[in-house]
């Protein structure tokens, strides 16, 4: 997110991990999605209140993020997704594309050692020295981190017990952004969420995968910055 604020003073940023997830501790007490969905709730408690802000959600933090805006449509004045879980949480039940890389560089995979190489070319649909540098130093490293047992445990319960769309429409200003090459989350189930966000531009990325914001940084940028746009007409 760094890059889209780098010309866009003025905003203060909050980037929390998930319970298991970086530094975050998740404790025999975080046995499901509810559980998650209560911390993230506490953690706004404790370090926003009660003061409006926007909300940025990727990958199963997209999951999350609908359902804390269902909870605070006031308090949330925008709403983006970024390659979100859509109507489907579960991976068995979900519509992905097959993996794909567009941009291959054996070479590059060539020269990397371990785990590294795995998940960089098990996700990667643009294999560049650019989008390998921002994967190890954005994503591996919370990879790295990662309480897997924890994790584990959490995904036993992976759904929330109330779907984040079950209450009213948000009627504020959203972004969806999608992959078209993610074979995680997909494209096609997050469609069928546009009717309960009727201010949402929704977008399918192509040579993008699970990781567009450093696959398709150009439009990845422009397109956050065109909601913050909708959002401050409107704040």
């Amino acid at each position: 997110m760094e890059p889209v604020f780098a010309g866009r003073p003025g905003y203060r940023r909050l980037y929390p991990d998930l319970p298991g997830m970086g530094k975050s501790q998740a404790p025999s007490s975080i046995a499901g999605a509810d559980d998650v969905l209560d911390a993230v709730q506490d953690f706004v408690d404790d370090t926003i209140g009660d003061a409006p802000f926007l909300l940025v959600g990727n990958s199963y933090g997209g999951y999350l993020a609908r359902a804390l805006t269902g909870a605070r449509p006031e308090q949330v004045r925008g709403l983006a997704l970024i390659c979100p879980v859509g109507t489907e949480v579960l991976n068995a039940g979900r519509t992905v594309p097959e993996c794909q890389v567009l941009r291959p560089d054996p070479e590059l995979v060539d020269s990397l050692d371990g785990r590294l190489a795995v998940e960089f070319e098990a996700m990667s649909v643009v294999q560049t020295p650019e989008t390998l540098r921002r994967f190890r130093d954005e994503i591996m490293v919370g990879l790295d981190l990662a309480d897997t047992e924890a994790l584990s445990r959490i995904q036993q319960r992976y759904q929330l017990s109330e779907g984040p769309e079950s209450g009213a429409r948000f009627e504020r200003p959203t972004l969806i952004l999608t992959g078209r090459q993610d074979g995680i989350t997909g494209y096609f189930d997050q469609f069928a969420l546009l009717p309960h966000y009727p201010r949402a531009s929704f977008a399918v990325l192509d040579v993008a995968g699970h990781n567009l914001q450093i696959e398709q940084p150009e439009l990845f940028g422009a397109m956050m910055l065109e909601w913050l746009d909708r959002v401050a007409v409107e704040w």
